[in-house]
């Protein structure tokens, strides 16, 4: 896939669409964000879609080999990045029926910075709090999204700053066309 060099964080717009991992790599694992959910994209087969009706709570991000490693979910440099390369993963609880849910992503070979994971962590959770989660569906909505979440500094963020970046970028966003 071509990469248009919109990201925030895992997120990123290759070929006209989002998706959450490396998806141009070889053999790898990932997200594509679609209008009905997040649909996991394996090497030997294509996952399971995960509707957005069915996430409920509890959406993270972690890193590393298993997802069950949730002390990987904090691992970053001192420059601000994160620090384990060996896997991630996006986790949620569903509805009907309820259970705890996770899908493996593989990272790009770019790093990424602590603080984007943190904004798109803070917009998932808000807009699954809200009941808003398929508005990832909108690629331009994300787009709007992103470009109001990513760049700035690299520093230190509080719940605080996360709520009103998060804010600020829906505001921006809109309603979109869903």
């Amino acid at each position: 896939m071509t990469v248009n060099h919109a990201s925030l964080g895992p997120l990123e717009l290759a070929d006209g669409r989002w998706g959450i991992g490396d998806s141009a790599g070889p053999g790898t694992h990932w997200l594509e964000v679609r209008p009905d959910g997040f649909q996991q994209h394996a090497p030997d087969a294509e996952g399971q879609l995960v509707p957005w009706t069915r996430v409920m709570t509890g959406i993270r991000l972690t890193w590393g080999t298993r997802p069950q490693d949730t002390t990987s979910r904090g691992k970053y440099t001192l420059k601000g990045m994160v620090a384990d390369r060996d896997g991630a993963w996006l986790h949620m609880t569903l509805r009907d029926p309820y259970e705890d849910h996770h899908l493996r992503f593989d990272q790009h070979p770019r790093p990424y910075r602590a603080v984007d994971v943190l904004r798109l962590e803070a917009l998932l959770r808000r807009l699954t709090d809200e009941g808003r989660l398929r508005l990832l569906g909108d690629p331009e909505w994300v787009g709007r999204a992103v470009a109001s979440l990513a760049g700035g500094k690299n520093r230190w963020v509080t719940d605080g700053a996360l709520e009103q970046a998060v804010a600020e970028a829906l505001a921006a966003a809109g309603t979109g066309g869903l």
